[in-house]
């Protein structure tokens, strides 16, 4: 049976540099629960380290591993996998771009914790740099993986792909677009209708707790998993996206 799914496919914890350290995966998944969500996916800057600290601790709560991944043309996409195998080889090729440093650009700590929410370490990486990969190369690789990949917030002035490249090439197999919190569907309609085609998801991109689930989609689907939310982009057997 179909039934509807209150989903935020982007949230960070505090290991981005730009997230409060508030974020802990512990505190990322309390607070989306208590905002009725019943999918997350917390999608770090170029990195993947604290997403099994979030997994272990979704008590009824659906986790899907992810990464905000910066492109060489500084796109940010969103790429989402079924679970941590495919997310950590991703990061080992990310990693081969953004080695460790004592880069005075780390302007804020990059905290790496557990379940528990206790410090385990501090990354030494600069997270927000771009990586060498162009946006089609990224694609391609993040397919091969098993995962999908989403443009982010195409209606941001930083880190959009419209914004970056001035258009969305009809080359690039994106599952799906992303519209920020900042924009309705009906003005996104009117300034992104080039690529109705595409799939429209919304999501919070939350820094701070309180911004979590400020953005949701709602996913019609059989269950709460990677699986499903491939079909239900795709539009597959009655499932559908809706924001």
């Amino acid at each position: 049976m179909l039934r509807v799914y209150r989903t935020d496919l982007h949230i960070h914890t505090c290991l981005s540099p730009c997230a409060e350290l508030d974020m802990t995966p512990a505190r990322v998944v309390s607070a989306a629960l208590e905002e009725g969500l019943d999918i997350i996916a917390v999608t770090d800057h170029n990195t993947a380290e604290n997403i099994q600290p979030a997994v272990e601790a979704a008590a009824g709560l659906t986790v899907i591993p992810g990464m905000e991944l910066t492109t060489a043309e500084e796109v940010h996409i969103l790429a989402l996998f079924p679970d941590m195998d495919p997310l950590m080889r991703l990061q080992e090729i990310v990693y081969k771009d953004l080695p460790s440093t004592d880069d005075e650009r780390i302007l804020h700590e990059q905290v790496v914790v557990n379940e528990r929410d206790e410090v385990v370490r501090f990354n030494d990486r600069v997270l927000m740099d771009a990586t060498g990969m162009g946006v089609e190369e990224a694609i391609g690789i993040i397919h091969g993986l098993g995962g999908i990949s989403v443009a982010c917030h195409i209606d941001r002035d930083a880190f959009g792909i419209v914004a970056q490249l001035g258009f969305i090439p009809e080359s690039l197999d994106f599952d799906a677009l992303e519209i920020s919190f900042r924009t309705g569907r009906e003005r996104a309609s009117k300034m992104f209708g080039p690529y109705s085609g595409y799939t429209w998801i919304t999501s919070s991109d939350a820094h701070h707790v309180a911004d979590i689930g400020r953005a949701a989609t709602e996913f019609t689907m059989r269950e709460a998993s990677f699986d499903e939310i491939v079909l239900a982009l795709a539009g597959e057997g009655g499932r559908g996206v809706r924001f």
